[in-house]
């Protein structure tokens, strides 16, 4: 029977897993443990950095239906939870790499997605989700301005049409008979 102590730890760890937008594994050998707190600064508040067991980090995220992961629970692990944005959470992983090779991004979980290192990298490579909502608002606001356009350039047209033709009709016609008069010349015709 599993201890208490065991039991709640994979029930927390399982916790996380679910209610995190992505996880992203680790290795942190060979980081020392003020390299380890540094990076959980820079990760911020969107990301909670938690060395782990692999035995029951691999059990929670089996129980939170996360299978995908299994052949990355080997060596030193530890899991960033990410309830933020992802791709900062992947650049503060990525930035800190590069300053820190010790750290090794094994890989990840986005959306209950698996994702590889590479794909961890290619995702830490996107713009933030405000730079890509603001580039899509604008996207949408010049669309919906080409469309304006588009529908009132006929308006426009018509409207000039409509004054030349009523312009015309206060200066007497000029050559353009009124409607009356064309009923009239065809009763005179009979």
């Amino acid at each position: 029977m599993a201890r208490p102590d065991k039991a709640a730890a994979v029930a927390e760890i399982t916790d996380k897993f679910r209610t995190s937008n992505a996880a992203v594994l680790t290795e942190y050998r060979g980081l020392t443990v003020k390299q380890v707190k540094n990076l959980r600064r820079s990760l911020g508040e969107n990301a909670q950095y938690a060395v782990v067991k692999n035995t029951l980090t691999k059990i929670a995220a089996n129980e939170a239906g996360i299978s995908v992961l299994d052949d990355l629970f080997t060596g030193p692990t530890a899991v960033a939870f990410v309830t933020g944005d992802p791709v900062e959470s992947a650049k503060a992983l990525r930035d800190f790499a590069k300053e820190n090779p010790a750290l090794i991004i094994k890989g990840g979980v986005l959306d209950g997605k698996a994702l590889t290192a590479d794909e961890i990298k290619k995702l830490a490579d996107l713009e933030s989700r405000e730079v890509l909502l603001a580039k899509l608002a604008g996207g949408l606001k010049a669309s919906m301005a080409k469309a304006a356009a588009t529908f009132q350039a006929p308006l426009v047209e018509f409207a000039r049409t409509a004054e030349a033709l009523r312009a015309k009709v206060e200066q007497g016609g000029a050559g353009t008979p009124a409607p009356a008069e064309a009923e009239d010349t065809t009763e005179a015709a009979e």
